[in-house]
């Protein structure tokens, strides 16, 4: 399966980058490790870029009560943890005294696939929540490693590989998502610790997992902070940054890194201008959800020198290619809108829908593609027909999306511009807005650099 799951994941995803590609093949024994925020999507981007040596998992046992659905997680190469919140909930029929027997055979199990030298990956968070931050981390992780080296007289050579994933909207199509492997665990360090203690030995390579993680994550402390980062970033990240690299996750993994740190600053020493940037930005962000604008078309409106001639060479662009998009969307419709619909219908928790849609869109993509392909050659008896159909298919796809977004765009241009003919007092006001947040910004920045290069100098 990892052929179709990596063309898959190719698709759904716009831009995949790994840092550290190297750490991502290290080879066994070893542990990963991964925050969790995007249920099966997590474990399937890790193990479908590795290019030897199959990971097993941990995966709770509630994965594995319908028939189905245990029948896939077993050819998986999943092993099944059972959790006090589901024998509590009621959801794994075993008693608590059951739950440690059981959960001693996953150990087991991990200790002599481990000791095998292969690679076993667990989510120590024990639970997936799609927001960026990190919750507490369980324990589990860093006592199955220690149980498997105290079985090797710490001579297994075993390492922990921490992974932080960072998706830059983990519920869209055609999102990035940044894998960014931290240098691994040398589990034997802690082996006089363990020999000594050890609940203190796991206790405190869980710290040391937890911290080697979140420094390689974007980690919010609320959700109001998220809000407020993503608008900035997402809204002026290009002003704050105007050389950053738009085409690279990394490089938004390290300006979100940049503005959080940056709202913490000013929560300390200029709090009062952080709520007003706060503030300016929230009502500015309603605004243009009332008229139904985007701040792209505002600041791209067609203002200034060459306006008729873009205007034209706009018009232009939408004519010619919409016979394009219309044969990409009329053969692509279908199987890309009923991921959509299954995902939205089957599950309410946002952290199911990416990898609903990405497994539905590998069966409705692989299912019709050779159907249509096949009433195409049944209706033309040509094979040179059939096969520039078939490499029409995903090509115009893309182009149909691609065309759709721009197109969006596009009227949105012309909204902003009927809104200055009709509203140009309005139109007026939320240009205002937008330059108030700019001169803001523009402040921020300048304090928080000459206090950081102040610091530094210190």
């Amino acid at each position: 399966m990892k052929p179709p799951v990596q063309l898959a994941l190719r698709v759904f995803f716009r831009r995949i980058e790994i840092r550290h590609p190297q750490r991502l093949q290290e080879p066994g024994p070893l542990l990963v490790a991964a925050n969790h925020p995007n249920t099966l999507m997590d474990p399937l981007l890790v193990a479908a870029n590795r290019r030897r040596s199959q990971l097993f998992f941990l995966a709770k046992s509630t994965f594995f009560q319908n028939p189905v659905s245990r029948w896939f997680f077993e050819r998986s190469n999943c092993i099944p943890v059972y959790r006090r919140q589901d024998v509590e909930s009621g959801d794994a029929n075993i008693t608590p005294a059951q739950l440690a027997e059981l959960n001693e055979k996953a150990f087991g199990r991990s200790y002599d696939h481990l000791g095998r030298g292969g690679l076993l990956m667990i989510f120590p968070e024990g639970t997936s929540v799609a927001e960026r931050r990190l919750r507490p981390l369980k324990t589990g992780a860093a006592r199955i490693a220690l149980g498997a080296e105290a079985r090797h007289d710490f001579r297994l050579g075993l390492r922990i590989l921490p992974i932080g994933l960072n998706y830059s909207a983990s519920t869209r199509f055609r999102s990035d998502v940044l894998i960014n492997p931290a240098e691994p665990i040398q589990v034997a360090d802690y082996a006089a610790q363990y020999k000594q203690d050890p609940d203190a030995a796991a206790d405190a390579l869980t710290e040391e997992l937890r911290r080697r993680l979140e420094d390689h994550l974007v980690v919010t402390r609320d959700d109001a902070e998220d809000a407020l980062v993503r608008q900035v970033e997402d809204t002026f990240g290009d002003y704050l940054v105007p050389d950053h690299d738009e085409g690279s996750p990394y490089e938004e993994f390290q300006l979100t890194r940049t503005l959080l740190q940056a709202v913490a600053w000013f929560e300390r020493h200029q709090p009062a201008h952080l709520d007003e940037l706060r503030q300016r930005v929230t009502d500015y962000a309603a605004e243009l959800r009332r008229l139904r604008l985007s701040d792209e078309a505002l600041q791209r409106s067609g203002a200034g020198r060459g306006r008729l001639e873009r205007g034209l060479l706009t018009t232009l662009k939408v004519v010619l290619g919409f016979p394009v998009y219309l044969y990409g969307a009329v053969n692509n419709y279908v199987p890309y809108i009923i991921p959509s619909l299954v995902a939205k219908r089957a599950t309410k928790d946002v952290e199911f829908i990416a990898p609903l849609m990405m497994v539905t869109g590998m069966f409705t993509f692989g299912l019709l593609y050779p159907l249509q392909i096949w009433l195409v050659h049944r209706l033309t008896h040509s094979a040179w027909l059939t096969v520039l159909y078939a490499l029409s298919l995903p090509v115009t796809g893309f182009y149909a999306l691609h065309y759709w977004n721009e197109l969006t765009l596009r009227l949105q241009r012309l909204r902003v511009l009927r809104l200055f003919r009709q509203h140009q007092g309005t139109a007026e006001a939320v240009l205002r807005q937008r330059a108030t947040i700019l001169r803001l910004l523009g402040e921020a920045r300048t304090a928080y650099v000459t206090a950081q290069t102040a610091g530094s100098a210190n």
